[in-house]
């Protein structure tokens, strides 16, 4: 995560300018926005969290690049992550454009209270499967339902797909894992890849009992899906950190880094234990949003683990009595897997 970023202009080889907008999405949380002032009109790619700082910080964006909200032509969002979509509740009294998101990620922007609903419903499913205590498992649950006080749902005017994944001048490619609907988007050679690829960390990962389509399989195969379809782009440009510039080398580290967590699982597996005692061993004490956060992600790991028969569930019977599962492992994580042919050839 960039400290205090500051605004930045880049141009795309064509000449096409793209400012950069920081956003404190939350306190000491930034994130960026992006307006592109092309041929075909003024696009802004994600809007900010939508409490009162961010939308104050994305309008001053705006101005500074001389640009009117009453001016954008068509705003694009990278997925439906709070952080990014959340600002078009207060942009949208202000704008005509045009909203485009993918079609995983319509629910949540334009029926936010349903998919709310449903997703928190099955979120409380998958906590009580973890073994926390109940106390714990409503205070994270409370924790998750806070959007519902930023944000109201936004009608969305147009999918990508409907579109063949081509907007204006921008070309699309989706790459599910970190939010169901995630796309990367291309312009000449420049690249808006959302929250693909973080700095130092991983991308915020669930399991897909919580949220179809997200999930580590499905990360893992985006991710080299983006290594392949990003061939000839200079600049990598993204949701909260600097530029990247070698993107084959920030995907290697970010696999790395997940071969590592995961490793840390299998090792404390030599023991049976619930999807809360893992995450422990893997993240240590945590507390508030930061649980949240580890506890899905762990979710992830474990899902994964146990779909590629790498740990086994020792307590059946518990389990079909209400009880949470706990794990074991079975053998070591090979590298290849990590690699394996399903997650490389993956553009036919």
């Amino acid at each position: 995560m960039t400290d205090h970023p500051v605004p930045a202009v880049f141009e795309t080889a064509g000449g096409t300018k793209v400012h950069r907008i920081p956003l404190q999405a939350f306190p000491n949380f930034w994130a960026f926005a992006y307006l592109v002032q092309a041929k075909a009109g003024n696009f802004l790619i994600d809007t900010g969290s939508g409490t009162d700082l961010s939308h104050e910080d994305l309008l001053s964006g705006l101005q500074q690049a001389g640009i009117q909200p009453s001016e954008l032509s068509c705003i694009l969002l990278t997925h439906a992550h709070i952080d990014h979509y959340g600002g078009l509740s207060k942009l949208k009294p202000l704008t005509d454009a045009k909203i485009g998101v993918h079609e995983l990620d319509v629910q949540t922007v334009a029926h936010h209270d349903a998919r709310l609903a449903l997703i928190g419903r099955r979120l409380a499913s998958y906590l009580a499967e973890t073994g926390l205590a109940e106390e714990t498992r409503e205070q994270l649950l409370g924790i998750y339902r806070f959007t519902k006080a930023i944000y109201r749902s936004v009608p969305v005017d147009f999918t990508y797909e409907s579109k063949d994944m081509q907007v204006g001048p921008f070309e699309l490619v989706h790459l599910p894992g970190h939010c169901p609907g995630h796309v990367v988007m291309r312009l000449e050679d420049v690249l808006f890849c959302g929250d693909m690829v973080v700095d130092g960390v991983t991308p915020h990962l669930s399991p897909e009992s919580i949220n179809p389509y997200s999930g580590l399989d499905h990360y893992l195969t985006s991710l080299e899906k983006l290594k392949q379809w990003a061939v000839g782009a200079r600049l990598i440009l993204n949701g909260h950190d600097d530029p990247i510039t070698d993107l084959s080398a920030s995907i290697e580290l970010t696999r790395q880094h997940i071969i590592r967590r995961m490793s840390r699982a299998l090792q404390a597996l030599h023991e049976p234990l619930t999807i809360s005692e893992v995450c422990t061993a893997i993240y240590g004490g945590m507390s508030g949003y930061n649980q949240l956060l580890v506890m899905e992600k762990t979710g992830a790991y474990i899902e994964y683990l146990y779909e590629h028969a790498m740990i086994e569930v020792t307590n059946p019977e518990e389990v079909e009595q209400g009880s949470p599962a706990r794990y074991r492992r079975l053998r070591e994580i090979p590298d290849e897997l990590i690699l394996s042919k399903e997650h490389t050839n993956v553009i036919a």
